[in-house]
């Protein structure tokens, strides 16, 4: 089970949302990639990135800082971006740029032929982040839910050649509330696509209860809150982690 701490950036800096509000952000440092320094320090092997203010404008707008963290770790660590990736070109100016993998999220959802032809031109580097409250799939920074249940969707996009989808319980990320084991499992069993559990991750409970369930494809978890509040700490969980996958 991978571990990957996750890195909102919102203008230049690392916060943390409380269900996707931007006006609920909580700064932990002015100096993303000095954080991402850190996690790599406490043995992540992924990090995950969030142009918060890229989401809400459909394109990037956090690229300073996003230049400065792959400066730091790239060489290291595999590093994934969702926010505001609405085209082509945006997909190839990231990948360039130095990231591994680029998360489609909105644009998965207007424009799900988007996602085919994404994977086709850079194929093994696409993410699809699905973000759902109470099942029902979110656009526009978590603005707007829609009709789509996240199983159907996910569905869509099964054949494209997708490397994984991060689903996000809107309801419980940033709350500190515990991850959604059984809706994450159930997206899990109903796709052939790995899935990452994003949103609630509290303590290393929630670490054992997702190791339960890895073999019905949960690939990993992305941590936020915890490991910046310290109700986790992210080397102590990552080698449990790895423990018990290993049994």
């Amino acid at each position: 089970m991978l571990l990957i701490p996750a890195i909102d950036l919102k203008e230049g800096r690392c916060v943390r949302l409380k269900q996707g509000l931007m006006d609920q952000a909580t700064v932990f440092s002015d100096n993303p990639a000095e954080t991402a320094l850190h996690w790599f320090k406490q043995g992540a092997r992924r990090l995950h990135l969030v142009d918060l203010d890229g989401a809400f404008a459909g394109k990037p707008k956090n690229l300073e800082a996003i230049g400065g963290i792959l400066g730091e770790v790239a060489k290291e660590i595999t590093v994934q971006l969702g926010g505001g990736i609405r085209d082509l070109q945006t997909i190839e100016k990231y990948l360039d740029l130095g990231l591994t993998d680029v998360i489609i999220g909105t644009a998965a959802v207007k424009k799900p032929e988007f996602v085919r032809e994404a994977c086709k031109e850079f194929a093994g580097h696409i993410i699809v982040g699905l973000d759902a409250k109470e099942g029902m799939v979110a656009i526009d920074g978590w603005a707007t839910v829609t009709e789509h249940h996240v199983i159907d969707l996910s569905k869509r996009f099964e054949d494209d050649g997708v490397n994984s989808i991060i689903y996000t319980d809107i309801g419980r990320d940033g709350m500190m509330s515990g991850v959604n084991i059984e809706a994450t499992v159930k997206l899990a069993e109903a796709v052939k696509i790995p899935v990452i559990a994003s949103g609630g991750l509290t303590d290393l409970n929630d670490i054992r209860a997702l190791c339960a369930v890895e073999k019905s494809g949960v690939a990993g978890a992305i941590t936020g809150r915890a490991i910046y509040e310290g109700s986790i700490d992210f080397a102590e969980a990552q080698k449990l982690a790895d423990s018990l996958t290993a049994q």
